[in-house]
């Protein structure tokens, strides 16, 4: 079964006008609005409300192989295998049915060793996808695009992490270190109190599927969690 249905808050941006009117991305011209995270993430029925950024044609549709590689790739390491008729999400077997050059990318990053199933993904993918989720992360809930190379990118798999790296990536419910700019949706999520989407800090946009926060402790930081197994941690200092 799918996640329930759910509806995300629609706070206000009333942000800085001199950050808005240009791709979050590379800084070029706006010219539509790419979601973060793109559908091929969440399933039907999708929430209301889904966070977006401004975006250029060429970023909107450039990062498309790369989120269907990531997408896909997250249910073929739940499942342990890349078989679309036993996969959990209908969405993702389809796309695997209909794309076999996808399906044997996949497949070539699975071994077996020592009787344990072991996958070696594309990083360069896996990063990319990272940092575009959250460079317009960072837009929407902050105001603030950053369009410079990060200073850090993590990603690993919750069930790798030690007890220690989990509570720091979890977190402190609730709080940001610093406000965030006046009239950014941050801003509006703290003064106006939390939703029903915001959990022990975290922003969920479908439960089970994807989730993230937003915050400005030691420089700025997204924390989001694909599938309720894969971290991923991006940092500007």
């Amino acid at each position: 079964d799918g996640p329930p249905a759910s509806k995300m808050r629609q706070w206000p941006d009333e942000g800085d006008t001199r950050n808005k009117g240009f791709c979050a991305h590379c800084g070029g011209p706006e010219q539509s609005r790419d979601h973060n995270p793109s559908k091929i993430f969440l399933d039907d029925p999708l929430p209301d409300n889904l966070p977006v950024a401004a975006s250029c044609q060429a970023c909107n549709a450039g990062f498309s192989d790369d989120e269907e590689y990531v997408a896909c790739l997250m249910e073929c390491v739940i499942a342990g295998h890349v078989e679309p008729a036993r996969l959990a999400r209908a969405s993702v077997a389809k796309t695997l049915s209909g794309n076999q050059r996808l399906r044997r990318e996949i497949l070539a990053a699975r071994r077996e060793e020592d009787g344990a199933v072991v996958w070696d993904p594309n990083a360069e993918r896996l990063q990319r996808i990272a940092i575009k989720l959250a460079r317009g992360l960072v837009d929407f809930e902050l105001n603030e695009p950053q369009l410079h190379s990060p200073d850090g990118v993590g990603i690993v798999p919750l069930i790798l992490m030690s007890d220690d790296a989990r509570r720091i990536f979890e977190g402190e419910p609730g709080g940001f270190a610093l406000w965030p700019e006046l009239g950014s949706r941050a801003f509006h999520r703290v003064l106006l109190g939390r939703e029903d989407d915001f959990v022990n800090g975290w922003i969920v946009v479908q439960r089970d599927r994807f989730r993230y926060r937003v915050t400005q402790e030691d420089g700025m930081r997204v924390r989001m969690v694909l599938r309720e197994y894969l971290a991923l941690e991006v940092c500007w200092l």
